[in-house]
């Protein structure tokens, strides 16, 4: 593993930050010139409007890969109470989206989570944050992969073995590579005729559901179908569960940021973009929620067990059996497009780090080729995610890298709004970007911080009702096992080769940009 000096372009003062200026206003820095003040140089292409940046986001959330995700485990431990948890993950996910937007338009940089903690707390943290982070998107990426496998099958009616689904997911993954590798362009055509595709769809059929073929009142809503006492826990104890889960549904809207060195006028489009993927999606969501249970001839069986895909029952019980091949095609294109946009998201994510010279082998992972697209960030993201590929092979593996992946994911989200706010309330960050929520910024983070750090200790909790039945005991524990696994591999990696020094002595624009130009 090595090390190699960046390719940066220092700002000629970096003691003296650039001053936010309004948007629009004569003689403003172009975003190449934003770039530079931050201490990079323009390598990317920057083509993205605001409507390629939200369906970025709008991709990686994608209601349908969320909604089949979470829609079985919620009706099964929770009945159709399980709709209350999704508007409390979607709030809580804002509050993130609040903070993040602030930051985001103060250092619009690819690489979030690594660069903004750089700037508010330091190397370590900093360095041991975006480890944590690439690792749970990039594993999430081989979920995608896998899960999207079995809907190829189901197009031809086929019953696939675990070497298939293996198989299959890797062809997904290197189609999906191919296409990153062309550059932004491309990859945003393919994306957003997949979320095209996949919103109308999903509206449409939430609303037909709703209003055409509902098979049961309203109360369902609020029924749990006596579900808390087939598991073995109180209500309140299910509805905690649901909303660990609920809260895998409303993620990825932080891929908005991993494309911010690729969007025009960035500092004010991805709060933006953000804002608007997030919403999209979750209204979209809820909406689905709502109507599967009350178009499904038969909730019970949800909670009994013996249907395990209630989104698919109730398609084809309101439709008929005609619309199950169609309703198959458009959960492959959502599942081909999220994962698609996520391993965008994470070869960005490995550029961000790699230029800094503070990633295993940077030299070669920092590289881009003729299209201006990140393909030694590319293809690092997917030798790992292919790499777990194999755990496949066996389905409590496959479990167990889903609730890492959960885990892992709201854990920099954690750490991040927390670093904020000690930096708030020391005084030494004080939002000067393009988006600023002045005196309500602080009550907002902390809120946002509550919210996570709760759902990281939700989703951490083990319980043997969110795994299959007879699972093993390290998926009980896989969220707590497996994040550990990588935080102690990253505390490895930064004694052995220190890339904290590296940081240290790179300094981005240094800690003088924490403050606005007033405070000097």
């Amino acid at each position: 593993m090595t090390t190699t000096p960046p390719r940066r372009h220092r700002p000629s003062a970096p003691d003296a930050p650039v001053a936010p200026q309004a948007p629009h206003a004569p003689g403003g820095p172009a975003d190449a010139d934003r770039l530079a003040a931050l201490g990079y140089r323009q390598e990317l292409r920057r083509s993205l409007g605001v409507l390629g940046n939200i369906s970025m986001g709008f991709a990686v959330v994608s209601p349908v890969v969320g909604l089949y995700a979470v829609a079985q485990v919620g009706i099964g431990v929770a009945g159709g109470a399980w709709v209350w948890a999704l508007p409390v993950c979607l709030l809580g996910q804002l509050l993130v989206v609040c903070v993040y937007s602030e930051l985001a338009s103060q250092w619009p940089l690819a690489g979030g989570a690594y660069q903004w903690s750089r700037r508010l707390a330091g190397p370590t943290f900093s360095w041991l944050t975006g480890w944590l982070w690439q690792f749970a998107v990039m594993f999430a990426n081989t979920t995608v992969a896998y899960l999207a496998a079995p809907w190829f099958f189901a197009l031809f009616g086929a019953t696939p073995t675990p070497p298939q689904l293996v198989l299959t997911a890797l062809g997904f993954m290197l189609c999906c590579t191919l296409v990153n590798a062309y550059g932004i362009t491309l990859l945003r055509r393919f994306v957003s005729l997949g979320i095209a595709a996949e919103a109308i769809a999903s509206v449409l059929v939430g609303l037909a559901l709703l209003l055409f073929f509902r098979k049961h009142g309203l109360g369902l809503l609020t029924d749990t179908l006596g579900a808390p006492a087939a598991t073995g826990t109180g209500t309140l104890m299910s509805f905690l569960a649901v909303v660990a889960v609920g809260g895998w549904a409303f993620i990825g809207f932080d891929a908005c940021v991993s494309t911010a060195e690729e969007t025009k006028d960035a500092a004010r489009q991805v709060p933006r973009a953000m804002r608007w993927s997030l919403l999209g999606v979750g209204l979209v969501v809820i909406l689905n929620a709502v109507a599967v249970p009350l178009a499904h001839p038969d909730p019970a069986a949800v909670v009994a067990g013996t249907d395990l895909d209630p989104v698919t029952t109730a398609v084809t019980a309101g439709f008929g059996d005609w619309s199950a091949k169609p309703f198959v095609l458009v959960v492959l294109v959502s599942f081909t497009a999220c994962l698609m946009a996520s391993q965008g998201g994470a070869a960005r994510g490995l550029y961000s780090l790699a230029r800094d010279g503070v990633f295993p082998f940077s030299a070669q992972v920092r590289k881009v080729n003729r299209h201006q697209a990140p393909i030694g960030g590319l293809v690092a993201a997917t030798l790992v995610s292919c790499a777990a590929l194999p755990l496949g092979l066996e389905s409590t593996a496959i479990g167990s890298l889903i609730a890492f992946g959960t885990a892992a994911t709201f854990l920099p989200f954690f750490l991040l709004t927390a670093v904020a706010l000690v930096a708030r309330l020391r005084g030494t960050w004080r939002p000067a970007g393009e988006v600023s929520y002045g005196r309500w910024g602080t009550a907002l983070n902390l809120l946002a911080v509550l919210w996570t750090g709760l759902e990281v200790v939700n989703i951490c909790w083990p319980r043997a009702l969110l795994a299959p039945p007879g699972a093993p005991w390290y998926q009980v524990w896989a969220a707590v096992l497996g994040t550990g696994v990588v935080t102690l591999v990253g505390v490895g990696y930064l004694v052995v080769r220190r890339p904290q020094r590296l940081m240290r002595e790179q300094g981005p624009a240094e800690r003088d940009d924490l403050l606005p130009l007033s405070a000097h």
